[in-house]
């Protein structure tokens, strides 16, 4: 894209101590993770658990300090500033995995959606509160909204409290939406639902979002671009639709072959090898070489850059590498 991006991350990094007995060793959860988010675009993580999409979103969102890099919004590295502001607050918003989790059970949906807008100065006064409420709920459907308002989170379907999470997220008039999972836990004849409201939100308001998810097809279905993550590391990132036909690295094509039906887009005769990541004091070379049906012996010893294998289309891997195709 022409435009300069709304959200640029360079070289995102988070680890964690982890107690070994009397010693402290280190666990790496997100490794040097550079990308970018226009505004109106959806990019999506996608990677087993354990990969850093959930960390990743907690950083941006500053819910978790970052180790290092910079996360830049409209050009300013806001890691490099104190607590994040109301300001910051406002322009960057979280939808979670388990809607009700996220909401108090204890008060109603109009409570959930009036306390923002009070909070932050979007709406003064009871009449105009009221009339907020009104517009956020029939703008996500629910309906009627005077009805849903007077509600308590266990009185709605799994759907509709997703659809009030992402109602409190537009009360700010956000310019980000961090969206972790928000719907894996939905049926699928929901899940489409709200899918296509969070489409209609970045087509129709230029909201971006940045769309966390094992679901491939939600991905592809929603994000323009899509970034694989393997142990904290981007191992390939594309536009969705070219990454998912023809994946690139062997993570990349093992999560795809294993959907119940690609639709005959891609099919792969690989088989993954050995279990989870080492995530803790990791090996050197390359984090899925211990997994990677197609290791050569330069997997074990150096890390693959994060290279271009075409004009938009990024690989983590030492079988794309000029060597490796000579």
């Amino acid at each position: 894209m022409s435009s300069p991006p709304l959200i640029s991350v360079r070289d995102l990094t988070r680890t964690f101590a982890v107690r070994d007995g009397l010693s402290l060793r280190t666990l790496r959860a997100v490794a040097g993770v550079s990308f970018e988010v226009h505004r109106g675009e959806a990019v999506a993580l996608v990677g087993e658990s354990g990969s850093g999409k959930s960390t990743i979103a907690r950083l941006l969102a500053r819910l978790l300090p970052a180790t290092g890099g910079e996360v830049h919004l409209d050009g300013r590295n806001v890691l490099a500033s104190g607590a994040p502001s109301l300001g910051f607050r406002a322009r960057v918003q979280m939808i979670f995995q388990d809607p009700f989790a996220s909401l108090n059970p204890v008060h109603t949906v109009g409570y959930h959606l009036a306390r923002p807008l009070r909070l932050h100065g979007k709406a003064r006064g009871r009449a105009e509160v009221a009339g907020r409420i009104t517009a956020l709920l029939e703008r996500v459907g629910l309906t009627p909204a005077d009805e849903i308002a007077r509600k308590h989170p266990h009185e709605l379907s799994g759907g509709q409290r997703q659809r009030v999470a992402i109602a409190r997220a537009l009360a700010v008039d956000p310019d980000v939406i961090l969206a972790d999972e928000p719907t894996s836990m939905l049926d699928a004849s929901i899940r489409i639902g709200v899918l296509n409201l969070m489409r209609d939100l970045k087509e129709q308001r230029g909201i971006a979002f940045l769309f966390i998810t094992h679901d491939l097809a939600s991905a592809r279905y929603l994000a323009e671009r899509t970034l694989v993550l393997y142990a904290g590391h981007v191992v390939e990132a594309g536009p969705s639709a070219t990454l998912m036909s023809a994946p690139a690295h062997p993570y990349t094509q093992l999560l795809i072959s294993a959907l119940p039906d690609p639709h005959g887009a891609f099919t792969s005769e690989l088989a993954a090898k050995g279990g989870a990541p080492r995530l803790i004091d990791p090996p050197p070379g390359c984090p899925f070489a211990a997994r990677c049906p197609a290791v050569h012996d330069r997997c074990h010893r150096e890390l693959p850059a994060l290279a271009p294998i075409s004009a938009d289309r990024l690989v983590r891997c030492h079988l794309h590498a000029p060597a490796a195709q000579a």
